[in-house]
């Protein structure tokens, strides 16, 4: 346990912070908008954080895929690239890299995590089957109804409480998940599917124990387990930091006795490895040869999957990089540091702190918003306007809509505040907490949006709103009223 006391120093005065384990050698500008302007500017992108160009973003904390900050070894070795369209040296380095990591033989690699979500989708799920899962996520689901499947979720009740001290609300319901199993049959289900960091909930990790207990039930059932790994290095820190019996393990060790429990891991590289990609893993010969044929025809060759090369290369490093201690603490070190912050200023955030991002939620933020006027995307627009920060919206407004065009309300209304590893700096998480604290002073001004351009899927990517009433208005002048910087 000797070096997980490493990453928080203690100053002379008593306080606790985190120390980062690394220094900056590149910079990126950023800006900070007028408050006049910010509030023109979300109006412009649809009330939708997703349509901000970037270059009026001050903190972007939209999410940590394709945006952690790379080291040193991976830049090096993006020069070793060797860009041939077959046989490429760089894709063998990064297979051997791959089955080292999880021990399985056999390795597919697609431009991103979505794209392996296609090919198991349309490999293992039949029209009218059952994907089981602890937590969807919003593209996993996308794919699996596009094919003709359904999404059951099988976490406990916990999970779903924002306010917890459960350190694992990620974890499986047995009795829910045999549940599920016995009415819709075993023959009916595609895949039972466990994510790293349920995402959707707060990136709320899934204990070691549990993932023993789900293997062997699946096992115990002939159904086929699929692992998530997108996230696996923020569930690695919660494993080795809140289960006891993994404080003596590597994290070698501990990834290893992971994928032994699987049968297909895949991940997107943007997350895992810090490089723009992602692959599919898997330990038997029939799955590598079901998926194969998916490769080429929707990603690229076998030896590249659509991915750059200069990209796998870093990507190969990344994921070495998983193994140590230091790289991975650096997002949940970061969550916990601004999740304290909010909390002090009474603003109401998921618990435990979790990885990926720390969680506000909007539920309890603003609970005058009616849920069909997506709370949670009113807030993250709000968040903008105050402070030139790009959360996202994790609620309604995320979700689908039901075949008779009714809304699906989100049982957890969030905000994500993501936080990428080695990006930002303690006094941008502190000017976070700080504009965060003043919007929850004024929170009532916080008002809904509705719809101007609903797409018929994955509406939060592109979807545009407009607010409900003046009160975007109200909100800036009362930021002026109480920072007449404007800043």
């Amino acid at each position: 346990m000797s070096d997980l006391q490493n990453n928080n120093v203690v100053f002379f005065s008593g306080e606790t912070t985190p120390l980062e384990m690394h220094k900056a050698r590149m910079v990126q500008r950023i800006y900070l908008r007028d408050v006049e302007k910010r509030r023109e500017i979300i109006n412009a992108a649809g009330n939708n954080t997703f349509l901000l160009p970037n270059r009026d973003v001050f903190l972007d904390m939209l999410t940590d895929s394709g945006v952690n900050a790379m080291s040193e070894a991976q830049y090096a070795a993006m020069m070793l690239a060797d860009d041939s369209y077959a046989g490429s040296e760089t894709y063998y380095r990064l297979e051997k890299t791959v089955q080292d990591f999880f021990g399985f033989k056999y390795f597919l690699p697609a431009h991103q995590g979505r794209a392996c979500e296609n090919i198991l989708a349309i490999a293992y799920v039949k029209p009218g089957q059952t994907v089981i899962t602890n937590y969807h996520f919003t593209t996993t689901k996308g794919h699996i109804t596009r094919v003709g499947g359904q999404v059951l979720e099988a976490v406990g009740e916990e999970a779903l409480k924002t306010v917890s001290d459960n350190p694992f609300k990620g974890n499986f319901d047995l009795a829910l998940l045999d549940q599920q199993v016995t009415e819709t049959g075993v023959d009916n289900v595609s895949f039972v599917r466990i994510e790293a960091g349920t995402n959707l909930i707060g990136g709320q990790p899934i204990s070691l124990a549990n993932m023993r207990e789900v293997s062997a039930y699946c096992r115990k059932k002939g159904l086929k387990l699929v692992y998530d790994a997108s996230l696996l290095a923020d569930n690695l820190y919660f494993i080795k930091t809140r289960e006891k019996e993994a404080f003596d393990k590597s994290l070698k060790e501990l990834v290893l006795e992971i994928a032994s429990l699987m049968d297909i891991i895949y991940f997107s590289g943007r997350k895992l490895g810090c490089a723009r990609g992602g692959g599919i893993s898997m330990t038997h010969e029939e799955d590598y040869l079901r998926m194969r044929d998916l490769v080429p025809m929707f990603e690229g060759f076998l030896t590249y999957g659509g991915m750059s090369v200069r990209e796998m290369e870093a990507m190969a490093v990344g994921i070495r990089e998983t193994l140590d201690f230091h790289v991975i603490s650096q997002t949940p070190i970061f969550v916990e540091a601004l999740g304290q912050e909010l909390i002090k200023k009474n603003v109401p955030v998921v618990t435990p702190l979790g990885g990926l991002g720390c969680h506000v939620d909007a539920g309890r933020f603003a609970p005058h918003i009616p849920q069909d006027q997506y709370p949670s995307g009113a807030l993250a627009a709000a968040i903008y306007i105050t402070g030139g920060i790009r959360g996202m919206e994790r609620g309604t407004l995320s979700e689908q809509r039901a075949p008779d065009g009714s809304e699906r309300f989100s049982p957890m209304e969030l905000v994500r505040l993501a936080v990428p590893k080695r990006v930002f700096t303690l006094s941008q998480m502190k000017f976070v907490a700080d504009r965060l604290g003043w919007l929850y002073e004024n929170r009532d001004l916080v008002g809904g949006l509705v719809f101007v351009d609903e797409p018929k899927t994955l509406r939060f990517f592109l979807g545009r709103l407009k607010p409900v009433g003046d009160w975007q208005e109200r909100l800036v002048a009362a930021f002026k009223r109480d920072m007449p910087s404007g800043l």
